[in-house]
């Protein structure tokens, strides 16, 4: 029997017709992430937690609305962050008014709890919004209910979440659509609401005026200074996506979303909103090139506590707060268009021996600003330990692909063992140098081309972009004929119109099985750097570095034909790896390595 309240296709009758991947904004204050159409919809979030099941989330086909919007139809919209934030604000401009709606997620967060902040502002004539809010846990399952206005605030619940939201006493409640309302707003007037969801929910007053107060204190303690840097405006909004993908548990998650296709329709989507140690890695080397910062000392612990609990076993990925991936299943969604509706992760469960590489490389980069707490450095011996037991074993590499033999996973870990030989002491520095010198020269016989350059794996003689990442941190050395040799390999055989993709498909044109990797145009540039070519550096940073939206916000993938973005977003790792190119490509550099 048909459900006369879906499409044919499934989807709420009611629910926000989806965008273009580039168009949508995000909005995140460590603990959970909410997905910003670009008419101001609140499309997708979590609550209370990142990982937790969806309140809204039309995003991927399912029920729930979060909308202040012109009742006026005929209206055309824009937006922006406001600078080393992400504060958004969208501006609308009908036939008769200019409007501006300021969000953001309510800082410092509570674990509990998610405030969302709306502030709705008449530039130009008068204003007419429309207010349309029903929350619907358990991904668009479940109804709110138990609807009461009290001193000027409603009130509602589902289970074990609970809503309130103050700002809108005249709007009434509907058990179908939820909250429904208007507003009129004259020129220079503005109205606030404040949303509150989750199991924690206070009760103190719902006080816009100090709560904006409070986000925006600590968006300017949470974000340095990037003037001496190369783009600064990109650097800080790179800063702040880090800040808001971070968990004041240490976890960052690689993406504030879920499903979101790679290519359409090929199976390709999958679930980021948990915590990768490699990733994490990533951020912590690319903020401590700038200088220390908490977000250095936040992936240290992360790190840390991570290998201390697990050791040899410790998992690729993990929730913010250290808890284990849940197991992958799917939802009665039609998803994102192209895309999927599954939620979990099964890389979790993979071994991937380059995560223990990076973390030798971060726990350096950490004691070089004197970082390094004593349970990092317990960390990092069990990180060589389970290096000198497992360098051997095939793993799933960067690309978590099937068990080989993978270079860019042998240079990683010769990487870390050197650099962390630099700061541990003597007879440990001894054997990490040691160990580095092995795995070094095995690797080179068994992957090291007659022709000079670095193989895919040892099985596979392709080019292979991953290993720009450890050419970028200098090994092998600059010096060496193979370091230049690989980095012209992969930029013949993998770049194409000033970017860059990960490997070949089969014979596939590049740009047909998947899109370019803008983790691997962002490495080049830093590539090209370590080995003098500042021109090159500076092609590939600028290319890569225009691969987003509108929102400024990065993607994994971007389709060059296009102009589109492909996957989960915001992708953690390209903005650190922006960052990073940020401070190397100005000579800003805080490591000397």
């Amino acid at each position: 029997m048909k459900d006369p309240a879906r499409t044919p296709g499934g989807v709420p009758r009611h629910a926000h017709r989806p965008w273009v991947l580039r168009e949508y904004a995000v909005l995140a204050d460590g603990e959970r992430g909410a997905v910003v159409d670009p008419e101001g919809r609140i499309v997708w979030l979590c609550a209370p937690r990142w990982h937790s099941d969806a309140v809204f989330s039309s995003l991927i086909g399912g029920a729930g609305r979060c909308a202040v919007e012109p009742v006026d139809p005929w209206h055309v919209w824009g937006g922006s962050y406001e600078d080393g934030t992400l504060i958004r604000v969208s501006r609308w401009v009908t036939a008769d008014a200019v409007i501006e709606c300021r969000d953001a997620l309510a800082l410092p967060a509570d674990l509990d709890r998610v405030v969302l902040l709306r502030r709705m502002r008449a530039e130009r004539g008068e204003a007419r919004l429309r207010l349309t809010l029903d929350p619907r846990p358990g991904f668009g399952t479940r109804r709110m209910s138990e609807a009461r206005l009290v001193d000027g605030e409603w009130t509602a619940r589902c289970a074990e979440l609970r809503m309130r939201l103050a700002g809108a006493p005249e709007a009434t409640w509907d058990a179908d659509r939820g909250l429904v309302g208007e507003f009129r707003l004259r020129a220079g007037e503005h109205h606030d609401l404040v949303l509150e969801l989750g199991p924690g929910a206070g009760a103190e007053p719902l006080d816009a005026d100090a709560l904006w107060r409070a986000t925006e204190r600590e968006w300017a303690r949470r974000v340095p200074d990037c003037s001496a840097l190369a783009a600064p405006r990109d650097a800080r909004h790179a800063y702040a996506v880090l800040n808001g993908l971070t968990s004041r548990a240490g976890g960052m998650v690689a993406a504030a979303t879920t499903s979101l296709p790679e290519r359409a329709n090929t199976g390709r989507n999958y679930d980021y909103r948990f915590a990768w140690l490699r990733d994490q890695c990533y951020a912590g080397l690319a903020v401590a090139a700038h200088g220390p910062h908490a977000l250095l000392d936040q992936a240290v612990r992360f790190t840390a506590e991570r290998l201390l609990a697990d050791g040899e076993a410790v998992h690729p990925a993990y929730t913010v707060d250290g808890e284990p991936v849940p197991r992958e299943r799917t939802l009665p969604l039609p998803g994102y268009p192209g895309g999927g509706d599954r939620v979990g992760n099964h890389a979790a469960a993979q071994f991937q021996l380059d995560t223990f590489g990076e973390a030798l490389q971060l726990f350096a980069a950490a004691a070089h600003h004197d970082r390094l707490t004593p349970d990092a450095e317990r960390a990092a011996a069990i990180a060589v330990d389970a290096v000198e037991r497992h360098w051997k074993r095939p793993d799933a590499g960067l690309w978590e692909l099937e068990d080989r033999w993978w270079t860019h996973s042998r240079l990683s870990v010769v990487c870390g063992l050197r650099r962390i030989a630099r700061v541990l002491p003597g007879r440990t520095a001894r054997r990490c140098e040691d160990l580095a010198k092995v795995i070094d020269e095995e690797t080179r016989r068994r992957c090291l081309g007659a022709d000079g350059h670095w193989r895919r794996a040892a099985d596979d003689d392709g080019p292979e972009a991953a290993l720009l990442v450890p050419l970028a941190r200098g090994v092998p050395s600059a010096r060496e004929p193979s370091a230049a040799l690989t980095r012209r390999f992969i930029e013949e055989r993998l770049g194409e119109d000033g970017y860059l993709y990960r490997f070949e498909h089969g014979g596939e044109p590049l740009g047909e099985a998947e899109g370019a990797f803008l983790l691997c145009g962002f490495a080049m540039a830093l590539a090209a750097e370590r080995h003098g070519d500042r021109i090159g550096a500076f092609r590939w940073f600028e290319r890569t570095r225009a691969a987003c939206g509108p929102p400024g916000l990065f993607a994994e993938e971007y389709d060059v034909r296009q102009r589109q973005l492909r996957g989960n977003l915001p992708q953690a790792f390209v903005h650190a790896f922006l960052l990073e190119c940020a401070v190397r490509l100005n000579g800003a550099a805080a490591l000397p390595f």
